[in-house]
């Protein structure tokens, strides 16, 4: 898609984004990171200080959820960038990035708060990765704004999702209370993004079909950089904190078939045709392939679970 049409589709959607934001500026509520974090808990790191998984009182799943949590949100420099290469800095769009930016810097800081003080992961392991990630300055970069809001869509639900489901595999309830906090915000940056490209798709059907089927089929968390990244994602998935089946029953089949409709789309063109046609067939194998990986997963922690009450 070219430049010129990218400007042509930003200026057509601008009074929606205005629209969107106003809603989302009703919606949204100030808090503060320093009022979630138990500051009292926490204690002068020595010189001579090893961290112990001890000390966490996590599950390994937790703390490889909340590893990859906390680094997806602290790249926001690289998202900001992007974001604006997409949709501008001027108008609506302009005050959209730059609040959404202001919003997500929140939930870097809450969270990297919260693990230092309650010594939840190793803080030397944690602040190199934080290092190394930002450094590469890697992020998913769409090549045009209909891809972009496609990706932003999947992905803002998909970081929801995790974060609340993180949430509730830390029994520290003031861990649960800043998971369950940053996912609400998660949940309306996800709404404005899902209904800016609701509007898209009414507006120009055809190039918004080919724009999330090209994002659907590559779609992956922004977790590119993160040290151990497949790793953990594996972990993160055998746990059920977010796996494949996750993304087709709870964001491909609710947003893409139900929000989007693009099931009952008519007058594409034959491009568009043909890529919607690519895509039920992935979204169907996405479900199967998910299903039967969560099936495994399951009788997994199941074994688990047996081999644990036969040792106590």
């Amino acid at each position: 898609m070219s430049v010129e049409v990218d400007v042509r589709s930003l200026a057509d959607l601008e009074p929606v984004v205005e629209q969107l934001l106003e809603r989302h500026l009703r919606q949204t509520k100030e808090w503060h990171p320093h009022a979630l974090v138990p500051w009292s808990r926490g204690e002068d790191f020595g010189p001579d200080y090893e961290w112990s998984p001890e000390e966490a009182n996590l599950s390994p799943e937790a703390r490889s959820a909340l590893f990859v949590n906390v680094l997806t949100e602290e790249n926001l420099p690289y998202y900001f960038r992007d974001s604006e290469r997409l949709f501008g800095r001027d108008g609506a769009w302009g005050e959209w990035v730059r609040r959404w930016t202001a919003e997500e810097g929140r939930h870097g800081r809450v969270i990297y708060d919260y693990l230092s003080v309650t010594r939840a992961l190793d803080p030397v392991a944690l602040e190199r990765a934080r290092m190394a990630m930002v450094q590469c300055g890697q992020v998913p970069e769409p090549p045009s704004m209909l891809e972009g809001l496609a990706y932003v869509t999947l992905q803002e639900l998909a970081t929801r999702i995790a974060h609340f489901n993180t949430g509730r595999h830390i029994d520290d309830p003031a861990g649960k209370a800043i998971m369950r906090r940053v996912a609400f915000d998660e949940n309306l940056h996800f709404l404005f993004y899902r209904d800016v490209m609701s509007a898209a798709v009414e507006m120009d059907p055809s190039s918004a079909v080919v724009a999330i089927a090209n994002q659907v089929k590559g779609f992956a968390m922004p977790g590119m950089g993160i040290a151990d990244f497949d790793a953990h994602s594996r972990t993160i998935a055998e746990a059920g904190i977010y796996d494949l089946a996750i993304h087709h029953d709870q964001i491909l089949e609710p947003v893409v078939l139900r929000d989007w409709n693009l099931p009952a789309l008519t007058g594409l063109s034959s491009i568009a045709e043909a890529a919607r046609d690519r895509l039920m067939k992935l979204i169907d194998r996405i479900g199967r392939v998910g299903q039967h990986l969560s099936e495994r997963y399951a009788d997994a922690r199941r074994s688990l679970s047996r081999d644990a009450a036969l040792l106590q």
